[in-house]
Parts: structure tokens; C-alpha cells; sequence
């Protein structure tokens, strides 16, 4: 089975649009491509039950679950609202990422 390409990236900041955490904002730390999901900072937090090591102590800790990509769109920089991505060829031949909503570059 083939990855899937997707139009946000590590380092994007989303908002999420379904789930427990609606509205909330984040930056992407990892993408799993392979799963369609993403890691967002501060989103999807769960509880983990560790066991002490030699480097870490024990105990209860919270940390980032991957989120499903489809339940993450990318930021407007101009409004602050969730937008589409969308392609555009500058002038000097380099291909970047704009927002469907205002045209910004991402």
C-alpha cells in the first residue's frame, strides 16, 4: 500500500475541526504518513502508565497521541481561520504552498 501525500507538513500550524479538542491549535511535531495521522503539540492528550528505568523515573505521564490527518486543517496566516492548501508557481520557478481562502503564502 502507498503512503498518501499530504498538504501540511511538521512545523504547520492547525486547528483542530472534530473531536474532544474542537477549536484548539497546535503545531504539528511528526507525521506519520504511513497511518494518515499526526502529532500535534498539546492536542489529543493521554495518560501513559511507565515503568521505572535507569534513565526515567516511574510514574503516570502525559503525552501526544497521533490524531487522524483529516480532523486537522491548515491556519490562514492572514484571518487565523482554517483554510485549504493549495499550490502556486512563482515567478522564479519555485513551487509554494498558498492559502485557498486570502491567496497568502504558507
Amino acid at each position: 500500500m502507498a503512503t498518501a501525500k499530504f498538504k501540511i507538513k511538521k512545523g504547520d500550524e492547525v486547528i483542530v475541526l472534530t473531536g474532544k479538542d474542537k477549536g484548539k491549535k497546535g503545531e504539528i511535531i511528526r507525521m506519520i504518513p504511513s497511518e494518515s495521522r499526526a502529532v500535534v503539540k498539546g492536542i489529543n492528550l493521554v495518560k501513559r502508565h511507565t515503568r521505572q528505568t535507569q534513565t526515567e523515573e516511574g510514574g503516570i505521564k502525559t503525552k501526544e497521541a497521533p490524531i487522524h490527518v483529516s480532523n486537522l486543517a491548515l491556519i490562514d496566516p492572514k484571518s487565523d481561520k482554517a483554510t485549504k492548501a493549495g499550490y502556486k508557481i512563482e515567478k522564479d520557478g519555485t513551487k509554494v504552498r498558498i492559502s485557498r481562502a486570502s491567496g497568502e503564502v504558507i
